[in-house]
């Protein structure tokens, strides 16, 4: 009972040496604080206990004389207790109990008689019982600061992965590497650069992914379909098929409902429909993970994952993961703590943007903050604390989605200040992940990516003053009402909270039960930049003469409109046609473009391409939108209350990124562009593969595991050095060193929560074996040869060659 005055101050390490230093100085001010105003408290309470002289004494006088009470109090625990511990080792456990208390009282009176002046004074029974409670308010304030540390942390999960290994006498862990996929949400291509290498004089932004850019890993972007969000990205990562996916939010004509990709009646409705198409139960169905993603992708073990939130099963619950994290009394007061700092933050940035009359901005009142605060916070935290406990039950894949960033970027703008701090402290989560691989029993691969990114820009609504359902309903003639409303915000937190909460799932069409009403005009909905109008009343897919006949005036009306980039519609004799201004069309079957300039020229060599596909969906509507987009700069502009989107195409939300260890084959071949979400699956795919038949790290597999797959273009390449983690300079980007690596091995619970496509636990080799499934699609040509390099000429200069054998690149 021992009063914690003086934390142990962890090694110092060049790099955070100062800031180390100072955190602990911190702590200590803290605890010392605490201590002096419990005396104080103490010394008003307590009858027989007082800090003060005979006569009297003034305030300072009296606060002066317990603070150096509580400083010599502390002192004293710290330098006396560990030789007196040492003493009574061979003391009965019982009679140690007592001497505790009686020592501790003694320790107290010896402080206050050491004070030079104005001593206190206490009787023995009162001295007991204040170094009781100052030892208890002191501990429980060094508690709660420990666990705002990470170093503090991850020495703490270490301790209790370990004893539990021993506990149950784990043996030596596959020799095969195992898998991590980590999915930054909604960060770009463009933006992980920035955040790579820093701004000029500047250290980099994201120091972890930094230190492995330079030395173990490589960098490639991929190329996304038109429906640029994780609802289509996820869905083809995971199971390598995302056709009839045309938006985030879309209405069928033959169901009568809308569909909404993350809500958990959507995602389990997308993710059936996957599994039924590809005969396949997903990237993750041999021994896998998956945590915090809107599809279980076939894994064994879910928590987080919104496809399965609706179901009543015990372990199925998307809640079971919150449930396992929060059991942990330091797990909680950790996420609770930053929950509050991020509440608060959240509230002074946004009132510093509004005072600042900062342009673009959108309204973050109501229950903003606190949708923000889950996403970068409990989100984070509960979804890394699976990961770590997945790499030390030595788990062969594990996919895991961290939402921070896309939710603060909707909302704060893609390269804000607020959005890079988020990076920032997303950047210590993935050294978390990295140290903790190093020390997993069986080696890891880590590879990070994005299933899209974000172009920044004013709303349409802030922009031209009106909706796009205000245009479409001037467009037929319809009324427009006076009052311009919102359209509602898709981001992915908020679903995830409410799945958390396990609160129903919100209307999208209040009163009608999800089913818009026939009669009611046409239904509008929004996909970031990508709208979409059906007109429920029309069987089937209207065309474009029947629209002219109906309403003459929509489709020009929303086709010149300058926030207006372009029209998919489908013609009655050309079939799909792309409009634009002034009577421009580009026809795609034919690739005929008549009346002017292509439209689609302005949204880069790929439009083409994904347009065209997306027109082949069975649940494209009638109309789809997609706004103008700023050549030079990317911007776009959303039809949701956001300022940072994606969902459409035009600028950077349509370029994700790739960064993998150079010990795997190389994303694609020289020159060539990856592009899809359902290549990029099959490229994880391969790699799953390419580890499952390597017995030693780094060695090289069958000549067809290292044939590279269809599609990426290498941006940048490094070379070769340690698998899957960072080195030491990814570890100081938050202060703590090489031996302060967590462990996790089911201390949260979250690694034993089986998913609803789990098949029957396989024992022994099975864990090591081949991914099952089809490496392509229908249709698809034999891979390409393995490249001999794949540098980007962006940045040949980081060329570094490899120290395991992999390619140089």
């Amino acid at each position: 009972m021992r009063l914690w005055m003086f934390p142990p101050i962890p090694p110092l390490r060049a790099p955070g040496r100062w800031r180390n230093l100072g955190a602990a100085a911190l702590r200590v001010l803290a605890v010392w604080t605490v201590s002096t105003l419990t005396l104080l408290v103490l010394a008003a309470v307590l009858p027989d206990f007082r800090l003060q002289s005979p006569e009297g004494s003034s305030a300072t006088f009296i606060g002066t004389t317990a603070a150096i009470g509580a400083g010599v109090f502390g002192l004293l625990g710290a330098l006396v207790w560990p030789v007196l511990v040492r003493a009574l080792l061979l003391v009965p456990a019982l009679v140690l109990g007592a001497l505790v208390f009686f020592l501790n009282g003694s320790l107290l009176w010896l402080a206050l008689s050491l004070v030079p002046y104005g001593r206190g004074s206490a009787d023995a029974g009162t001295a007991v019982v204040v170094a009781a409670v100052m030892s208890a308010a002191s501990s429980a304030t060094s508690t709660a600061l420990a666990v705002r540390d990470d170093g503090a942390y991850r020495r703490r999960l270490a301790r209790l992965a370990d004893r539990r290994r021993r506990r149950e006498g784990a043996g030596e862990g596959p020799r095969t590497p195992g898998t991590v996929f980590v999915q930054l949400d909604g960060l770009g291509y463009d933006m992980l650069r920035e955040a790579l290498h820093g701004a000029p004089g500047e250290p980099p932004l994201m120091p972890a992914l930094a230190a492995m850019h330079g030395t173990t890993h490589r960098l490639a972007r991929w190329r996304t379909d038109w429906s640029s969000q994780t609802g289509a990205s996820q869905l083809g990562i995971l199971y390598g098929c995302n056709r009839d996916v045309p938006a985030f939010r879309w209405y069928e004509k033959d169901r009568g409902e809308v569909i909404v990709s993350n809500r958990p009646s959507g995602a389990a409705e997308l993710q059936r429909r996957a599994v039924e198409e590809t005969g396949d139960r997903g990237l993750l169905a041999q021994d896998g993970a998956s945590r915090g993603n809107l599809f279980s992708g076939g894994a064994e073990q879910v928590a987080l994952v919104l496809s399965v939130a609706a179901r009543r099963g015990r372990e199925n619950r998307s809640r079971a993961g919150y449930f396992a994290y929060f059991s942990d009394p330091a797990n909680a007061t950790r996420t609770a703590v930053s929950f509050v700092a991020e509440v608060l933050r959240e509230t002074v940035q946004s009132t510093r943007a509004r005072l600042r009359r900062e342009r673009p901005r959108v309204p973050r009142g109501g229950l903003y903050p606190l949708i923000r605060a889950f996403a970068t916070v409990v989100q984070r935290d509960v979804v890394v604390a699976s990961v770590l406990g997945d790499v030390f039950s030595g788990r062969t894949a594990v996919y895991a989605d961290l939402v921070a960033y896309d939710e603060v970027a909707h909302h704060s703008g893609p390269r804000s200040r607020d959005a890079r701090l988020v990076l920032r402290r997303l950047d210590r989560s993935l050294a978390l992940i990295a140290k903790a691989a190093e020390r997993a029993p069986r080696p890891y691969r880590i590879v990070f990516l994005s299933d899209h990114g974000q172009s920044p820009g004013e709303t349409f609504r802030g922009a031209y003053g009106l909706t796009l359902e205000d245009l479409v309903r001037a467009g037929c003639g319809l009324s427009v009402s006076r009052r311009v409303g919102r359209t509602p915000s898709g981001a992915e937190a908020r679903e995830a909270a409410r799945a958390a909460l396990h609160r129903p799932e919100d209307g999208l069409l209040r009163g009608t039960g999800g089913r818009p009403q026939r009669g009611a005009g046409p239904l509008v909905l929004a996909s970031g930049n990508l709208g979409l109008v059906s007109f429920p009343d029309v069987p089937g897919r209207m065309s474009m003469e029947q629209m002219d006949k109906r309403h003459p005036a929509l489709l020009r009306t929303l086709a010149d409109h300058p926030g207006i980039g372009f029209l998919l519609v489908h013609s009655e004799e050309h079939g799909p046609v792309v409009l634009g201004r002034d009577g421009s069309a580009h026809r795609l079957e034919s690739g005929e473009v008549v009346g002017g300039s292509d439209p689609l020229a302005p949204f880069g060599p790929g439009a083409v391409e994904v347009v065209r596909r997306t027109a082949g969906f069975r649940n494209v509507p009638d109309i789809m939108v997609n706004s103008v987009v700023e050549p030079e700069s990317g911007a776009v502009h959303a039809f949701e209350e956001q300022i940072g989107s994606h969902g459409g195409l035009g600028g950077p939300q349509n370029q994700g990124f790739l960064l993998s260890p150079v010990e795997l084959s190389a994303p694609a071949g020289e020159g060539e562009e990856l592009a899809g979400a359902e290549r990029l699956h099959l490229v994880l795919r391969r790699w799953l593969n390419e580890a499952a038949e390597e017995s030693v790290p780094g060695t090289a597999g069958t000549e067809d595991v290292q044939r590279a797959g269809r599609g990426a273009r290498h941006d940048d390449a490094t070379g070769a050095g340690d698998p899957a983690g960072a080195g030491d300079p990814a570890v100081t980007a938050d202060g703590t060193g090489p031996g302060d690596v967590a462990g996790m091995a089911d201390v949260t619970g979250m690694a034993d929560v089986p998913g609803p496509d789990a098949p029957a636990p396989v024992p022994g080799p099975s864990r090591d074996a081949r991914v099952p499934g089809p490496l392509k699609p229908p249709g698809q040509d034999d891979r390409p040869a393995r490249p001999e390099g794949g540098d980007s000429q962006d940045d040949a200069g980081d060329r570094r060659s490899s120290r395991r054998g992999a390619p140089t690149s």
